[in-house]
């Protein structure tokens, strides 16, 4: 009996230890935000601009978090049901008992790893596609910002009810919502084939599928945004909806409410037809409003300590 305790604590004994380096590491990482937020602050007092992808930086986070605890669960918990089962057997003192049920506990062990790997999988693809919106986002971002030069305000990751704007742009020449999609393209070997959209007015063509989704989402922020601001500011002002798709080639063959732009044509975003001039005082009016909304972003030492 007393070999067999033995045999069963070592068993139990190689799994914790297994485990032991990640909650050590985990433990010494909560104790030292506690011991920085007793004894640091940021120097920082005022919550800043969103930037380009503020949500899809924190979606990211989150589907990386998300993804390290799937990986963990994965490791830890075929070694903790082998670990039961021997262990149980041990203590029972029956080893047929551990080659009976050995069949059920490889199915269930398997039947586990296989629907992690499918999650993973999910997650895994999930994440590329919002590498991919977040790279636009800071792409267009970047072109948007050289418009202060003209004398255009910029705002990024504009939040609204229930969704988001990426970009609002406010200048004399009017107010645009642009919304940015980061497709990626087909590796045809096509050269500009595989990296040109089409755009007849109504959809959009790229190679190999089509779609309007994007257009009607960039109207309908438009909309939203356009009924928003004429409250606040108490005079009609009308946003111009724009659709960014950085590092496509666009081919326009007709005309829509929403202007398709890519992220190098964002530097004549002023120049768009159909935008409502502003007079320098309603400009200011605008930005001001749309400024209460995006400072949102406390320091980054402070978002830590508060998580701690």
């Amino acid at each position: 009996m007393e070999s067999m305790v033995q045999q069963t604590a070592l068993i139990f004994g190689v799994v914790a230890a297994s485990l032991l380096g990640p909650a050590v590491a985990i433990a010494a990482l909560v104790l030292r935000r506690r011991r920085a937020r007793a004894r640091r602050r940021s120097p920082l007092t005022g919550e800043m601009l969103r930037p380009p992808g503020h949500t899809l930086r924190g979606q990211l986070d989150d589907a990386t978090i998300d993804l390290q605890w799937d990986v963990f669960q994965l490791v830890a918990i075929p070694l903790l049901t082998m670990a039961f089962v021997l262990g149980h057997g041990h203590l029972r003192g029956d080893l047929g008992m551990v080659t009976h049920l050995a069949p059920l506990v490889a199915v269930g062990v398997l039947a586990f790893v296989g629907f992690m790997l499918r999650k993973l999988w999910k997650a895994a693809e999930r994440m590329d596609c919002l590498r991919a919106g977040l790279d636009a986002e800071l792409a267009a971002g970047q072109e948007l910002d050289q418009l202060m030069r003209q004398g255009a305000i910029v705002f990024h990751d504009f939040p609204a009810n229930d969704f988001n704007i990426d970009h609002v742009v406010v200048s004399g020449e009017g107010v645009f919502a642009i919304e940015t999609k980061g497709f990626t393209k087909p590796n045809g070997g096509r050269g500009k084939a595989d990296a040109t959209v089409e755009f007849d007015g109504s959809i959009l063509r790229f190679p190999g599928w089509a779609t309007k989704a994007p257009l009607e989402q960039a109207e309908r922020q438009a909309k939203w945004l356009t009924k928003s601001l004429s409250a606040a500011v108490g005079a009609p002002i009308r946003a111009l909806p724009v659709l960014a798709l950085p590092g496509w080639y666009v081919k326009r063959t007709g005309r829509g409410d929403v202007r398709v732009l890519n992220g190098k044509e964002l530097a004549g975003l002023l120049k768009a037809r159909g935008a409502q001039s502003l007079s320098p005082q309603d400009v200011q009016r605008v930005a001001h409003q749309l400024e209460q909304r995006c400072r949102t972003v406390a320091p980054m030492l402070s978002e830590k300590m508060r998580a701690a």
